[in-house]
């Protein structure tokens, strides 16, 4: 699939089941995720789609710590030096490459089911530094600001981000947007990430893009309170 412009400076790159937004700025670009292992070449190919060069690519920032997530994050930085950005509590993964941390299915047959066949904390990937631990409720000075939000609960080091010139939420897994919206495919810790999908709820934004999933960029904010007020 090709690269996909969401809104106005923000692309979304699909990277094997998983998605990479590409934001472009004065000072560079900045990709927000790596997806699977072996999926570099997505990122190089929508960076030339733009009129970039790879070079240019001078911000990768990690939602969490998952395979899904941070599987081409050496690939990218190896082709690109980018600078790279992740939670604490997820760096020893990135930096060890795994093994990962168990995760319980959300509730529901299917994610049961998805969960066991899709998520294996044995995986192990090519290991990655980290430039810069990502702190919450601060401002990141890139493409404008981009805020960090601390959204534990599918993954200790989850952190959901907040890209202020375009007032789009990056919600990482805290959501999934596949079928409709719902739960991730499973959870670290349940009472954690029901919290997490209440913060996010509670703030406000113009457009919402998950880590599975489709990019909703109408009555986002609405839609997401509608469904955590449900749970």
């Amino acid at each position: 699939m090709a690269i996909k412009r969401i809104i106005d400076g923000v692309h979304v790159v699909p990277m094997g089941n998983a998605n990479a937004y590409l934001i472009e700025a004065e000072d560079g670009l900045a990709l927000i995720d790596a997806g699977f292992p072996d999926k570099e070449a997505a990122v190089f190919t929508a960076i030339r789609a733009l009129g970039r060069t790879p070079d240019q690519l001078k911000h990768l920032i990690l939602t969490h710590g998952h395979p899904d997530h941070i599987g081409s994050a050496a690939a990218i930085v190896r082709e690109t030096g980018a600078r790279t950005y992740l939670h604490e509590a997820d760096i020893p993964l990135a930096e060890t490459g795994g093994p990962f941390r168990p995760m319980a299915p959300a509730p529901g047959m299917l994610r049961r089911v998805l969960c066991r066949v899709l998520y294996d904390h044995n995986e192990r990937l090519a290991p990655v530094a980290i430039d810069e631990p990502l702190v919450d409720g601060t401002t990141l000075p890139i493409a404008g600001g981009i805020d960090v939000i601390h959204v534990p609960g599918h993954c200790a080091g989850q952190v959901a981000l907040l890209w202020r010139p375009g007032r789009m939420l990056f919600a990482a897994d805290v959501f999934m947007n596949v079928m409709g919206l719902g739960d991730p495919l499973g959870f670290e810790n349940l009472a954690d990430g029901r919290a997490s999908q209440a913060r996010l709820a509670g703030l406000s934004f113009d457009a919402v893009g998950f880590g599975h999933g489709g990019v909703i960029t109408r009555d986002a904010t609405a839609r997401l309170r509608k469904w955590a007020r449900a749970r």
